[in-house]
């Protein structure tokens, strides 16, 4: 049972929680981020980074804290909310908190102070019986569907919740890379496997020899690059893209009669 004034601090203070359950000594970012009261945050890191893990963090933070909270752990696949949602039943389970049998295997559970967590593949299918989001995360956001983001905004129209989507870059293409490099009102994260200290330089090195290199500054410098089956690239699109030319399809000012 956790004494009420450690209870207090932990509520107050995120890093002080995420210390609790078992990060000792969070990276310079994970500290800002969890300090943050940023409601739309894009995380943009190399892998093993620890991205997960501070998403974990500010999930279980949320439900424990904010009574009656719904967080949903969005993932491309069933196998990758799985892993989120283990992160944040382990964490759950460090604060002397027992987790219910089955809630692994539902990938999801409900607390005692009518918080919920679920974990769901990311479909737009899945997502679109859920409403009042307090925090809406989503993993590997590069590789989820687009029509995934367009069904869980609107889930915060009425709750005034949280969007926090977090991934290694995968190709100019998608809602991440837009959102990353055009869209607004984000706080932005980007943590290049230099600024990881659990990465040896010598595993890098062997890493930048092995990879082709397109991919070794996809996974570890977190760049955006070209995809494989592009014929022309992104920056040669967006220049032939003129407002003076009348697209062939589509429909124009006048419209046709």
């Amino acid at each position: 049972m956790i004494a009420p004034a450690t209870d207090l601090a932990l509520a107050l203070d995120r890093v002080t929680f995420a210390r609790a359950v078992g990060i000792e000594k969070p990276d310079r970012w994970q500290e800002n981020l969890l300090r943050s009261e940023a409601s739309r945050v894009l995380l943009n890191c190399c892998r093993q980074s620890g991205k997960s893990t501070t998403s974990a963090v500010l999930a279980l933070h949320r439900a424990l804290y904010h009574p009656g909270s719904l967080i949903l752990c969005l993932a491309p696949s069933e196998r990758q909310s799985k892993e989120l949602f283990s992160k944040i039943a382990d964490f759950y389970a460090r604060l002397g908190r027992s987790v219910p049998s089955d809630s692994r295997r539902k990938l999801g559970m409900q607390l005692d102070n009518g918080s919920r967590i679920e974990a769901l593949p990311g479909s737009e299918k899945t997502v679109r019986g859920f409403s009042g989001a307090s925090l809406l995360l989503v993993d590997e956001a590069a590789r989820v569907d687009d029509a995934l983001y367009l069904a869980v905004r609107p889930m915060l129209a009425v709750s005034g919740g949280s969007l926090v989507m977090l991934s290694t870059p995968f190709g100019k293409r998608g809602v991440f890379f837009e959102e990353w490099t055009n869209g607004e009102s984000w706080e932005r994260y980007e943590v290049t496997a230099s600024e990881c200290p659990r990465i040896p330089p010598s595993f890098l090195e062997e890493e930048r020899r092995t990879l082709p290199r397109r991919v070794f500054r996809q996974e570890y410098l977190c760049t955006f690059e070209e995809t494989e089956d592009s014929v022309f690239s992104h920056e040669d699109v967006k220049a032939a893209i003129s407002d003076e030319v009348t697209p062939l399809f589509g429909s124009s000012a006048g419209g046709m009669g």
